[in-house]
């Protein structure tokens, strides 16, 4: 809860220390008793964490975790076959070795060797993410080549893969995630992003790539707390709570509360969740996993600057007053977000080679926001703002099913998957708009000083209200061949019926559409050597035009077809050292059936003949170079422009050459960590970008920059760690992201921050 002064009560903080301590009622003596019970399980699959506890231990980093129980019950996402991972030094699906993971069950709905998926993937670990600071999905993708995080309006995440803009293609264990809200990674053990389209996995969207978080699971014990303090009243507290009761049943708890200010004038959050997780052996062949997160996320809305012209030029870029300035109303620009998610997962193994899986997922989400920003450029010293306020409730019903059977075809080798999934999606949504606000005056808000107070009683009327029914079922078929040692094949095929029912509360019109998609995705891979593999894949996706958050229908889009994402791409990956795994990939990939001008007559409705390309190439090279020094490192170059005129009036037309927003031509990042002694280590991180436009206007350019970042890591006994993490060294000025050419992000300045962690 927020006081009068907007600030959240730091008895929160308390709160997750006394949970730390007390939660599941499990003390040192339920620990004792637990490390002298037997350890063996039935013979089923165990975590990656585990099996990497077993392997002989190499030199302690600073921030590694204190051994555990040898054995752990494997999550859904985990499962691995008793053979599987022998070649990486027994590590299973995940397969995390510090900052590399060798496996994943996102991409392919199989434990797969990354190496043996054709398709560009990274992976982020856990210990990764702790080393770089990265609390959330936002500052963990801020190192990821190819990947643009966007301002979402400053209530959101948003991102851009591959020149496309997404608000919706997130996951949760492989379960979409679309509400619009900024993701923690408390209860994260690793944040997978998977490059270019592939709706035979996921469904709509995807059209540049998703992101998927894998969630901590019941099965291990571990007891954990980590504090942060830092720069612009940072105040961080999370807890990792788990017991392996018996060897049929576990428990977890992981929860968060985080109170911050900002840099930026009038800014704070406040963010609190819980997630409780339980594991159930039912018999030796059959397990279900239990889970419930509660999460509460309140912020001030920052759209940050507007922007202003080159003198002489027609170019625009960001305004040159000081990064701290809030341009609009922070007391009435607000984000308010509750979330309750309840999810079930039951695996059962008929055979080694035949077993079935069933997910279900049920939320319910509110997300409010109001704001009041820049709604354009400054000129003459003034700007103009906009005001108007968005409510969303949403309830999400998830069921997926996934049957895998391995079997011998003969002189080559089947895993098969066959799977379904079943959806129901309720939206409301209402918005308030007011009209453009030009200060006390009316002449402008000047931007010399471009905070100020909405006058009271400022009318917001209504202006929208629509209700939304989406129904989908979709049933889809898989099957990855090994045809031989040296040559692989994977290959699938998706339908979709996607059926929407929109209402426009305010007027009582009615609109539906159904839509039957298919989806296909082929891959090849080649395999000269164990360690190294050649890949080209082609895969395909869509975008129903209802929108990827579903917000209304009219009578012009209830009668057009879905957007097609059709991915080429060539790769390869080389694992140049058994912990380090270079990877490469070339791609195509082009947007179709994108709204245009009718070039008959501007006053018809609108034609489907729009398009865009992006193509690029990536390169990362993740592991470890020696026993102490780990790296992660990447390049993206990336190309992206509307081939195909877009628009659906005359006076928004997109014009074919224009260069797509926020895609930057090169991209390079750099994290790597040294491990001088035992006790001590040190880190540091580069992110360079080249310049960017704001948007496809191409008139507010965003500059280029080079920030680096550093950290240092104490191991000051063997359950107590210490981290000092900064941000910005040299306290580069440098402007990180933006929605339009009207609300541009500045990046932070320098600044600190100090954790501890502490295991018992």
């Amino acid at each position: 809860m927020r006081d009068v002064n907007g600030r959240g009560s730091r008895s929160a903080a308390l709160f997750i220390g006394t949970m730390v301590s007390g939660s599941l009622g499990l003390g040192a003596g339920a620990l004792a008793q637990e490390a002298a019970a037997p350890a063996e399980l039935p013979p089923l699959e165990v975590t990656a964490q585990a099996k990497k506890k077993a392997v002989p231990a190499k030199k302690k980093s600073a921030t590694s975790p204190v051994p555990q129980a040898p054995v752990a019950v494997a999550a859904p996402e985990q499962t691995a076959t008793e053979d599987a991972g022998d070649a990486d030094g027994g590590l299973s699906s995940g397969g995390v070795d510090g900052y590399r993971a060798t496996r994943s069950a996102t991409g392919t709905k199989t434990d797969t060797p990354l190496i043996d998926i054709p398709q560009a993937i990274t992976v982020i670990t856990q210990e990764r993410a702790q080393d770089q600071r990265a609390v959330d999905v936002n500052k963990a993708l801020q190192y990821v080549p190819g990947v643009i995080v966007a301002q979402g309006e400053g209530n959101r995440d948003q991102i851009v893969v591959r020149g496309q803009n997404t608000t919706a293609d997130f996951f949760v264990d492989g379960v979409r995630d679309d509400v619009q809200y900024f993701r923690d990674l408390y209860n994260a053990d690793r944040l997978e992003v998977l490059k270019g389209p592939n709706a035979m996995i996921f469904g709509r969207g995807g059209g540049g790539g998703v992101i998927n978080r894998v969630t901590k699971k019941a099965g291990e014990d571990v007891r954990e707390g980590t504090a942060w303090v830092g720069s612009f009243d940072h105040y961080r507290a999370t807890a990792d709570v788990g017991a392996r009761v018996s060897n049929d049943f576990a428990v977890r708890l992981n929860g968060v509360f985080e109170d911050s200010g900002s840099y930026r004038n009038g800014v704070d959050l406040e963010r609190y969740g819980i997630n409780p997780t339980a594991f159930f052996r039912l018999t030796d062949d059959t397990r279900l996993w239990l889970s419930y997160e509660y999460f509460k996320d309140e912020r001030t809305v920052d759209r940050g600057i507007s922007s202003v012209a080159v003198p002489g030029s027609t170019e625009r870029r960001p305004y040159p007053g000081s990064i701290k300035a809030f341009f609009g109303d922070p007391d009435k620009s607000i984000s308010d977000f509750e979330g309750h998610t309840t999810t079930a997962t039951i695996e059962h193994k008929f055979s080694e080679d035949l077993k079935i899986r069933n997910h279900t997922s049920y939320g319910d989400f509110d997300k409010f926001y109001d704001n009041v920003y820049a709604a354009t450029a400054v000129v003459g010293g003034l700007y103009t703002a906009g005001v108007y306020d968005n409510l969303t409730t949403r309830t999400t019903l998830v069921n997926q099913t996934d049957v895998t059977y391995t079997f011998d075809g003969g002189w080559y080798g089947h895993t098969l998957v066959v799977g379904t999934e079943f959806s129901r999606q309720d939206t409301d949504n209402t918005r308030k708009t007011g009209a453009n606000y030009n200060g006390p005056g009316g002449l402008g808000i000047p931007a010399s000083d471009p905070t100020f107070t909405l006058p009271a009683g400022y009318s917001i009327p209504v202006t929208g209200r629509n209700a939304t029914e989406l129904t989908t079922a979709s049933v889809y078929i898989q099957d990855q061949l090994d045809l031989t040692k040296y040559f692989q094949v994977i290959g699938g095929i998706r339908f979709d019926r996607f059926d929407i029912d929109a209402t426009n509360v305010l007027s009582g019109a009615d609109f539906g559409r159904v839509d039957d998609v298919w989806s296909p995705r082929i891959g090849i891979v080649v395999k000269p050597t164990d360690g190294l593999s050649l890949y080209a894949s082609y895969s395909k996706s869509f975008l129903p035009y209802s929108g990827e958050q579903f917000p209304s229908l009219d009578g012009t889009t209830q009668d057009l077809e879905p957007e097609e994402f059709i991915n080429r791409e060539i790769g390869f990956k080389w694992e140049v050292a058994p912990r380090l795994l270079l990877s490469a990939a070339l791609y195509q990939l082009d947007r179709e059936n994108t709204r245009a001008v009718n070039p008959a007559n501007a006053a018809l409705p609108p034609v489907q003949i729009g398009s865009s390309r992006t193509e690029g190439g990536e390169i990362e090279l993740v592991g470890n170079i020696t026993d102490n020094w780990e790296v992660a490192v990447g390049y993206a170059r990336t190309f992206g422009e509307i081939t195909g005129a877009q628009g659906t009036t005359v006076g928004n037309t997109v014009p074919v050459g224009r260069s797509l927003a926020n895609i930057p031509e090169d991209m390079f990042t750099l994290w790597n960590k040294y491990q001088f002694t035992p006790m001590f280590a040190a880190g540091i991180g580069v992110v360079h970008r080249s310049e960017m436009f704001a948007s496809t206007d191409n008139r507010a350019v965003l500059p280029e920059f080079t920030r680096v970042d550093g950290a240092l890591y104490f191991n000051l006994t063997e359950n107590l760690d210490a981290q000092l993490n900064v941000e910005n060294i040299f306290d580069e000025k440098y402007y990180a992201s933006a929605h339009n050419e009207f609300n541009i992000t500045p990046g932070s300045p320098r600044a600190f921050y100090f954790g501890v962690t502490s295991r018992f």
